[in-house]
């Protein structure tokens, strides 16, 4: 199994000193983050998607093998809650991001929480996304943890996001030959990090993609994805 871990975000201010040079301009942290993790999840596109020419700068500041995961926008999940009035807003996204390139890593739908289970929605958005794209779905109601929803993802190859956030963690499930984890809490300690590791190395994934939360703290950010990084290396090969 591949491992692609980073963080949620990369552009923090606060990270100066601990994990940025206290001298670095905001204009070159993705290029040293770039140079540390092989990967970014992209939060901010969850309100406004950047210009194609702003995506094609940061691709062009960043090696070849790093790719940038990217939330989708609210349109789709919590505007139009997947309805098929979302399909503009799909197209929209496929379109602007494909500028990435081979640097696309999957996209991300993270569902509001009061969006309860409905299976023929699912059914119907799943079947309208391309098939040559990476797409994982973050559920946050307890209604989607159920077998029918996992049988329509793996249907389209869609992996469902395992997360864990300090008040709601998600089962960990396969759903796709790859898979995508947000571990989001900041309290993590080396044991904990390495029950995860555990879990994920134990999985049917060809690659795992894994993002810590940005927030500063002992357990949370670029410590996490090290220690982490760490732990899986001591129980497989990646």
């Amino acid at each position: 199994m591949k491992l692609i871990a980073g963080t949620s975000g990369y552009a923090f201010k606060e990270w100066k000193g601990s994990f940025y040079p206290e001298d670095v301009k905001d204009d070159g942290m993705l290029a040293y983050y770039a140079g540390k993790f092989p990967s970014v999840e992209i939060n901010n596109t969850f309100y406004r998607l950047p210009k194609e020419h702003v995506l094609r700068d940061w691709a062009q500041q960043v090696p070849d093998a790093f790719t940038f995961a990217i939330k989708a926008s609210q349109r789709i999940t919590h505007h139009a809650r997947l309805k098929p009035e979302c399909a503009s807003a799909v197209e929209f996204l496929l379109a602007n991001t494909s500028v990435l390139a081979s640097r696309l890593g999957p996209i991300l739908f993270q569902l509001p929480p009061n969006l309860k289970k409905d299976l023929p929605r699912l059914s119907s958005f799943v079947e309208s996304l391309p098939n040559d794209r990476k797409f994982t779905i973050e559920f946050r109601n307890p209604t989607w943890f159920e077998d029918d929803v996992y049988e329509v993802l793996r249907g389209r190859g869609i992996a469902m996001c395992i997360s864990e956030q300090p008040e709601f963690a998600s089962p960990v499930v396969a759903t796709a030959p790859w898979g995508y984890a947000r571990l989001h809490r900041l309290d993590y300690d080396e044991p904990a990090l390495g029950g995860w590791a555990e879990k994920i190395a134990a999985l049917p994934w060809s690659e795992a993609y894994v993002y810590f939360k940005h927030d500063e703290g002992a357990g949370s950010g670029p410590p996490a994805v090290d220690a982490f990084r760490r732990a899986f290396a001591g129980i497989t090969v990646w």
